[in-house]
């Protein structure tokens, strides 16, 4: 195996593939990368057993071939090596890499030993890459973090027609975000829902956003009890591809969550209240309430934290509908959360006050996107 690369492209395709490898795993050889050179190109894959990725690039090969070596290391060495042209080569158990009067030397580990990657399945659709990437961004703060509850920890995306809708909760939050694709020819029937790991599927998106194009394939007869799902995208001379095992189950459904009947609405500049949140939060002692005070006749926010002498506030203009006052207060970290995930400007807040649920809907540029929030009981 030899072949001669660029070392910007050597770099980037092993950056995207590491981002399948296990901080820390039983099983030594997923800790490596699998570089496949041929027909001039080179891929470099890794595998976790929950995320398959797998990155192109163009290449100039003198000898195909195959060859496992430690993934970290290798990303190393891709950090430093000087610019230019890398020649690369498998010398009887060493995988050499070399540029520009630089040489460094890998072992490799066992190729045989190394476990089948999963199958990319067939195309479903597509969706535009940097719209799916923001819109993942946006519902995956609201997933959990407790891999005791798996189902808790993932997006769903839903695809009906040609809207997609993604989604996620932790019990105390739920984020919802509809956005347009293009399902592909023969796809037309029932909607299919899909549970994929939210942190893996974030980090796909991000990596995809700049690919103008995201192809989706997935399998919809695996129905709710696993299989896998793909994401692909082209870059100039090259292009990535991302497989994740789906979960097993679906989120509760969030229909009558989203219904405040009699609730009272707000208006507000979202990045304003950010910034007045992360303001007040500095006097306020760990998992302390930030509280919002609307006035209707004032026209007005005040956004305040803190107890006794340690107190912090900011007054902020609002407009507020369907009631005189309303107070509610919500843990500052997920509130500020919800607030920064939004686009644009415009919010608009159903509030049916303290100790009950609370809606932000994005405006405009931002319209389809919303999150559930509990307001706490106790007052600050």
């Amino acid at each position: 195996m030899e072949f001669r690369i660029a070392r910007g492209e050597l770099a980037e395709a092993v950056g995207r593939a590491a981002r399948a490898l296990a901080a820390r795993t039983p099983v030594p050889v997923l800790g490596g990368l699998v570089l496949a050179a041929g027909a001039g190109r080179l891929a470099v894959s890794g595998f976790d057993f929950e995320i398959a990725v797998r990155a192109e690039a163009a290449a100039e090969v003198t000898a195909a071939g195959r060859v496992l070596v430690p993934g970290r290391r290798l990303l190393d060495v891709c950090r430093v090596v000087p610019e230019g042209p890398v020649n690369c080569a498998l010398e009887g158990t060493r995988f050499t890499v070399e540029a520009d009067g630089t040489r460094f030397g890998l072992s490799t580990l066992p190729y045989e030993e190394y476990p089948a990657l999963p199958e990319t399945p067939p195309e479903y659709g597509a969706v535009d890459a940097e719209t799916f990437a923001t819109a993942v961004g946006q519902v995956a703060v609201a997933a959990g973090r407790d891999d005791t509850l798996p189902v808790l920890t993932g997006i769903q995306l839903r695809l009906d027609g040609e809207e997609m809708t993604l989604s996620a909760s932790d019990r105390y939050r739920y984020a919802v975000r509809r956005l347009e694709w293009k399902p592909g020819a023969g796809t037309a029937g029932d909607p299919v829902e899909v549970l994929v790991p939210a942190r893996r599927l974030l980090e796909a998106a991000r990596a995809l956003a700049r690919c103008g194009t995201v192809r989706i394939g997935l399998d919809p007869r695996a129905g709710t009890g696993g299989g896998v799902i793909g994401f692909e995208g082209g870059f100039e001379g090259g292009g990535a591809q991302t497989v994740l095992r789906r979960l097993e189950g679906r989120l509760p459904g969030y229909g009558s969550l989203f219904e405040l009947t009699g609730a009272a609405v707000a208006e507000v500049a979202a990045g304003a209240v950010a910034e007045a949140v992360r303001r007040v939060a500095v006097v306020a002692e760990a998992n302390s309430p930030v509280r919002l005070d609307f006035t209707a006749a004032e026209s007005s926010l005040l956004v305040r934290a803190g107890y006794g002498d340690d107190v912090a506030a900011q007054r902020l203009p609002a407009v507020l509908r369907g009631a005189a006052e309303v107070t509610v207060a919500f843990n500052p970290a997920y509130l500020l959360d919800a607030l920064t995930s939004f686009e644009g400007t415009g919010l608009r807040m159903e509030l049916l006050g303290a100790g009950q649920r609370a809606l932000l809907n994005g405006t405009g540029v931002a319209e389809g996107h919303r999150h559930l929030l509990m307001s706490v009981k106790q007052l600050v």
